[in-house]
């Protein structure tokens, strides 16, 4: 039985319905206990069972009676395991978990600020468990630091892409074209992306400082800024945006276009993605994703990038698969992607083969799959793992 508050859009909800359907192979059944949204169709398609329940509440006597509906749910269900992915529903989890005398599971999907003791008390609940998933190595650091956490009680599970799904190869010319019309682009344009949600610490606003610095310098030439993600109710921030692309003189440059669900198509139609980023990634999925499509991508080097990224100094340009920058930093991000723009076919087509070669290698969705099912299996004296890869190959 996971838990998250809704199933809409996000690297945490889409690992939840990715190991749903891992654990449906493995010929188990999986239970999401959510608000739902619109990934519901895809927990069908992957064999789960949405269960709609008002998991996003903060209130403490809500949280205490989730705590209970919890414990009944799990003996009604016969649920043997309790997988948490965020703090609020987590509160619940653990003592619904304690209640009913099954194990209980966390995965530390984010950095999560903690400004004081209350804080830091209500984030502390995603170290509670028997055992904790950190999606990086960063991730890990930062649970140890904060709460003390043993290492024995911690397991590094990057989040994983699925390598079919995000394979040039699959990708046809018309769902590239279809994209890049709906982001009305000419032929002669080329799209630098940014994908992710409208949200200040993801650095869109050092995205359009960057485009205004290469247009000054005339080197924006047919490039054009795709501001791909959805505002999610903030929509003074997306104004906040406009009214800077409008002052910077960038209308014909810099496009919010909202959601993008075609995410392979748009890593296809995109000659370079931006990970900006002003605040520590505890993963950040998109790096992977646009390595596996073969898409040269910028990331700050804070937080998890700099395990998902290799780049100059620490590796040779021979073995860069892409490129790091500071956060916040519009003048170095402009020269990156002025590097990047103006390298040649050859040097971006090794690059590819590189960068989709060490994430198939790393950090695949089979990887994280397998290895999320061995966690349950140390609890549960299951064979989860065993199963899925033997139903895998056959």
């Amino acid at each position: 039985m996971q838990i998250i508050p809704d199933l809409d859009t996000g690297g945490a909800e889409l690992s939840a319905i990715e190991i749903s359907g891992a654990i449906t192979v493995a010929g188990g059944r999986s239970i999401v206990l959510s608000r739902g949204g619109r990934l519901e169709g895809d927990l069908a398609a992957a064999g789960g069972q949405l269960i709609r329940f008002p998991a996003a509440t903060k209130n403490p006597v809500r949280i205490l009676a989730n705590a209970l509906e919890i414990a009944r749910l799990v003996k009604e269900q016969g649920a043997d395991l309790i997988h948490a992915r965020s703090r609020a529903p987590a509160w619940s989890a653990l003592i619904a978990a304690k209640r009913a005398g099954v194990p209980f599971v966390t995965t530390y999907h984010g950095a999560y600020n903690e400004k004081g003791p209350v804080k830091r008390l209500y984030n502390s609940v995603m170290a509670r468990s028997d055992l904790i998933i950190a999606n990086s190595h960063y991730t890990a650091k930062l649970v140890e630091d904060r709460y003390g956490t043993r290492g024995e009680r911690l397991r590094v599970i990057h989040r994983g892409v699925d390598m079919e799904r995000f394979d040039p190869a699959a990708i046809s010319e018309e769902r590239v074209k279809s994209l890049r019309r709906a982001w009305g682009l000419r032929e002669d344009e080329r799209a630098v992306l940014h994908p992710a949600r409208l949200t200040s610490w993801k650095g869109q606003a050092t995205v359009i400082a960057a485009a205004q610095r290469l247009k000054a310098a005339g080197r924006l030439g047919g490039s054009v800024v795709i501001l791909a993600g959805d505002a999610q109710g903030r929509d003074y921030y997306a104004n906040a945006l406009k009214a800077q692309i409008a002052e910077a003189g960038l209308e014909e440059h810099v496009r919010l276009v909202g959601h993008v669900s075609d995410m392979p198509a748009a890593f296809a139609a995109s000659s370079a993605a931006i990970v900006a980023s002003v605040e520590p990634e505890a993963f950040g999925r998109t790096a992977t994703e646009a390595q596996a499509m073969g898409c040269p991508v910028i990331a700050t080097n804070i937080g998890a990038p700099p395990e998902t990224v290799l780049a100059e100094p620490a590796v040779s340009a021979s073995d860069a698969t892409g490129w790091l920058v500071p956060p916040e930093d519009g003048d170095a991000l402009a020269r990156a992607l002025t590097q990047l723009l103006e390298l040649s076919d050859d040097h971006i087509c090794n690059m590819a083969k590189r960068a989709r070669a060490r994430v198939a290698e790393q950090f695949s969705l089979d990887a994280m799959k397998t290895k999320t099912l061995a966690v349950y299996d140390e609890l549960l004296q299951s064979q989860l793992k065993q199963s899925f890869l033997s139903s895998s190959r056959s």
